[in-house]
Formats: C-alpha cells, structure tokens, sequence
C-alpha cells in the first residue's frame, strides 16, 4: 500500500491538512515556556580585602595567596578567579549549582578567619565576602561634578554620603565608588640626618605606623541581605591632616626628644 496515495488523490485535503499544521506550530512556538538563553543563578561569593599602599604584586602574594589556599578546600568549588591591584585584592569564587549559597557563604567565612593568620599583619581589617550574581550588571552609573569642591571632597561625600543613601535602598545589592582622589602625607626622610640621632628608617617607619594606624573595632553581621561585612573604624591615633598631626615623637636620645615635623 502506498502511504502517499491518499494525498495525491485529495490534494484540497493535503492543502488544508498542510495549512493548518504551519498555523499549529507557528502559535505554538509563541507560547512556548522556553527562553533562549535560560536564567540560571550560579552560587558564587566575592572576597574582597585591602591593604592601602600595596603593588599588585604584593597583593597577590601576600594577601591573595593565602585566601586562595583557604578557600580552596571548600568543597564544592569550581572555579575560583583572583585580580589584584593597587591596594587591593578580590577573588571570585563560583560553586556547584546544587550547593546552597548560605552554606557556601558560611564556609567562606570561615576560611576567612582561618587564613588571618597567614595574611599581612598591618592589614587595616578582615577580608570581606559579600554573595553576588555573576549575571549582574550596574543598572546606573552616576558622575559627579562640581566647580567648587576639588576631587578629594566630591569623593569624599560620595562614599560617605551619597553611597550610604543609595545601599539602603531596597534591592540594591552594591554600591561601587570610584574615579576619586584621597588625600596622603608623604614623607621624606634623611637618613644622615636620623643615623646623627641614632635612628633608622625602618624604626621611622615603624612609628609612623603605629601613630597613624586604622584598627578594626569589631564585626557587624547583616541579619537580613546579601552582604556580610568586617568594617574598619579609625582609631583614636589616626592622623587625618597633615596640619592636625604636625609633631610626632619618633624617639628620646639623651635629654631631649626628636620630633617628626
């Protein structure tokens, strides 16, 4: 028996049978619940840490390295990136997708605390994790400008004002500043100079250290949101101007002391 028979003899039929089939899968590819490019959340957390006056490369052995040890032996680990820069550090580390977030971010903490010890010891404050979407994007980008305020003052009330308003909206996830200029002391040092004082410039730098230094005051955990933080409070010794710090004794030889001016 031939199969195509029917539809030779009854080409009407063959004709509409045809039709309605294309009009068939034409609505149903409409309706179709499959997307193109299917919204798959990765469970990842960001590790973020700083340490101000670093070169890249420090940053990576020093800071970065360590971490990276650490967070290797989470299980359930399948990629982990790292970049450094200038002063700072931030590795990504992305987990299965059957592993759950909150689990993963506790183990990343707790990888963080045991590579403190390992990390530099004038660190300003713990590294911080935050949980993150590898899809995001900035959905806005701000620029500021002003023909009053210099650099270190727009970014100053930039992240200590317009940042902090902007976090506490509800569904932000971050905030990111950048672009700015901070204020610094530089300090040049005559090494003839100190050793007639019986100094060197490692016990200068050493002072200077001590006397300017940012020390975490404690842990502040989000009971609600993505983000779980270790700030960084200035100490009572930091020195915030270069008029306001303008004697510091660096050591007492004989009678008198020396003072850094």
């Amino acid at each position: 028996m031939n199969v195509s028979a029917p539809f030779v003899h009854r080409p009407v039929a063959t004709t509409l049978l045809t039709v309605a089939i294309a009009l068939a899968g034409a609505i149903a590819y409409e309706v179709l619940p499959v997307a193109p490019l299917p919204e798959v959340d990765f469970p990842t957390v960001s590790v973020g840490a700083g340490l101000p006056g670093a070169s890249a490369d420090i940053m990576a052995s020093s800071v970065a390295t360590p971490l990276e040890r650490q967070l290797g032996h989470i299980a359930g680990v399948t990629e982990m990136t790292s970049s450094s820069t200038l002063g700072s550090t931030s590795i990504t580390i992305q987990f299965d997708l059957n592993r759950d977030i909150d689990g993963a971010a506790r183990d990343v903490e707790a990888a963080i605390n045991a590579a403190r010890s390992y990390l530099p010891a004038n660190l300003p404050g713990n590294p911080t994790y935050r949980k993150v979407n590898p899809a995001d994007s900035p959905i806005m980008i701000l620029g500021l400008t002003s023909d009053k305020y210099g650099p270190d003052k727009i970014y100053d009330e930039a992240s200590t004002v317009l940042a902090q308003k902007l976090s506490q909206i509800q569904g932000v996830g971050q905030v990111s500043v950048g672009g700015g200029a901070l204020p610094s002391v530089r300090v040049d040092a005559n090494p003839t100079q100190l050793a007639g004082y019986g100094l060197t410039v490692a016990s200068l730098q050493s002072v200077l250290s001590l006397q300017n230094s940012d020390l975490a005051k404690g842990q502040i955990t989000m009971a609600r949101g993505p983000r779980t933080s270790l700030p960084t409070t200035r100490s009572r010794t930091q020195r915030t101007t270069s008029r306001s710090s303008s004697v510091t004794k660096t050591a007492r030889r004989s009678v008198c002391p020396m003072s850094l001016r």
